[in-house]
């Protein structure tokens, strides 16, 4: 009995160690900015995808995934724990900058750490050793201070807690020596196009240039909140440019990995950080700002699979740990779903906080049928005053729309209403845009509480910390205020009186 004991306790701690470098799988994500499934193993027919499609067709695709926060920072900071943002307190965008810092909970770890201490050379940036973030040659052009060119040559990180910058040994796998690599390719996406037509107008140029030619915008398909505006039309063609750019870079790493003969040994995960930048996408709990593509291709995955289960971005994390054969941490919210014993959820879940200076508090539990989201401000505007967003030449043109009273119905109600719903409930299978709140319907009253109750289990469940404090608020703003910019000024006093107003 004693011998069996000690056999077995031997065999456990072998079972714990990593293997062997030569044997363990490269871990590489494809991590986009602004960007929605527009591609075309996705439905997309306006435009063509192969590198991502061929990912697809050679590993398993995700028709149903979802990130937890339609904001770049604070989706960043959950995917690279694997934990809810509102549970480590990291979901307000860009909080933290200020003299008040936001430290991660006791026990949570940022993944690249948990594959530096078992034995992975860790790296984040372009893929590519010649090219930056947007597929543009090092030190040209715009965005040098985010990786792109003259400076550091490390992809976008925007994690709102502090973290040490020694956790990524460099911007590219090329010094691993003969440790295997865990690679973030940091893509710019959707930001590719700008905020004014003459940006987006020599995109297209760009696009002619490598691609043979740009999208026309006159075939553009908007979904049916947006009117057919000339701006958005052009806006749209353009991000679409920015859909098969990307997707040339990604053919790009792709013909690397082949080339250095890692392709077959790496285990490659294609997202996105959030959906497409427009007026209802990013920093809205909507399909348009938080359903995302989401490929798996590597070794031992299913080729040519479609799963259509309830998926999230956290769920990245525990996929590559247990791939790389890294023990999961306990306290992880993420699920590797890739596991022989993984069983589907029954739903998702997302939150959306303070985007830039203004406030905000949204929540949504999405299950098989329905999406329920919870507005914590009804007594705001659906379009509260933000710079960021203010600034885009799309919402410039709706709020023109609007203002000389010239919107179709359908944008007025869903883009301009003074006030919200408190709840709102949508069966976004056959209503693929959420155009018909079902909320106040009676024959979906028990749906309604259902959802709800789902709702209020996973708050308490989760830690969600909810609003942020005065204090902090006061903290980050200090540092917007360093731009001396009129408008978030203005901004910033508006919700602090609508706060005293309890709106």
């Amino acid at each position: 009995m004693k011998r069996a004991a000690v056999l077995l306790f031997l065999a456990s701690l072998f079972a714990a160690c990593p293997a062997p470098a030569a044997e363990r799988p490269n871990i590489l994500w494809f991590v986009v900015d602004d960007m929605s499934a527009h591609f075309s193993c996705y439905g997309e027919t306006l435009v063509s995808t192969p590198a991502v499609d061929r990912l697809a067709s050679e590993g398993t695709r995700f028709t149903r995934a979802s990130i937890t926060a339609p904001v770049c920072s604070a989706c960043r900071s959950a995917l690279i724990t694997g934990m809810y943002q509102t549970t480590i307190g990291s979901h307000h965008h860009r909080s933290g900058r200020g003299e008040m810092k936001i430290h991660l909970p006791e026990g949570v770890r940022p993944v690249p750490e948990l594959f530096q201490k078992a034995g992975y050379y860790t790296c984040i940036g372009s893929g590519l050793p010649d090219l930056d973030f947007r597929g543009l040659p090092f030190g040209g052009g715009k965005g040098k201070k985010k990786g792109g060119g003259g400076g550091s040559r490390l992809g976008k990180t925007d994690y709102n807690f502090e973290w040490d910058a020694r956790m990524y040994d460099s911007h590219d796998w090329a010094g691993r020596g003969d440790k295997p690599f865990f690679m973030q390719v940091q893509l710019h996406g959707g930001k590719l196009r700008a905020d004014t037509a003459e940006a987006n107008r020599a995109l297209a140029e760009r696009a002619r240039r490598e691609l043979g030619g740009a999208t026309d915008p006159q075939k553009v398909t908007l979904p049916p909140y947006y009117p057919r505006d000339p701006v958005l039309l052009e806006d749209w063609a353009a991000y679409l440019d920015s859909v098969r750019l990307t997707d040339l870079h990604v053919g790009r790493v792709i013909a690397r990995l082949e080339k250095e003969g890692l392709l077959e040994n790496t285990l490659i995960i294609f997202m996105t950080d959030h959906g497409i930048s427009h007026a209802r996408g990013k920093q809205f709990l909507y399909n348009e700002g938080t359903h995302i593509p989401f490929v798996v291709r590597g070794p031992g995955i299913a080729r040519g699979a479609v799963r259509e289960d309830l998926v999230m971005q956290i769920d990245m994390a525990p996929i590559s740990l247990a791939a790389a054969g890294i023990p999961i941490p306990g306290m992880m919210q993420g699920r590797d779903v890739l596991a022989r014993d993984y069983q589907p959820r029954s739903a998702v879940f997302a939150a959306r906080d303070r985007c830039d200076e203004t406030v905000e508090r949204l929540r949504s539990v999405r299950t098989d049928k329905f999406l329920y989201i919870r507005n914590f401000h009804p007594l705001r505007p659906m379009l509260q005053p933000n710079a960021y967003k203010d600034g885009k030449a799309i919402v410039k043109a709706l709020r023109r729309q609007h203002e000389a009273g010239k919107l179709p119905s359908v944008p007025e109600a869903l883009l301009f209403s003074p006030t919200r719903p408190a709840e709102e409930l949508y069966e976004y299978g056959t209503d693929t845009f959420q155009v018909t709140n079902l909320a106040a319907n009676p024959d979906y009253k028990a749906v309604l509480e259902e959802h709800r109750g789902v709702l209020d289990r996973w708050i308490i469940e989760s830690g969600d910390k909810g609003p942020e404090t005065e204090a902090m608020y006061d903290s980050d703003m200090a540092e917007y205020l360093k731009k001396r910019s009129a408008e978030v000024e203005k901004n910033i006093a508006l919700m602090k009186q609508w706060a005293k107003e309890g709106k």
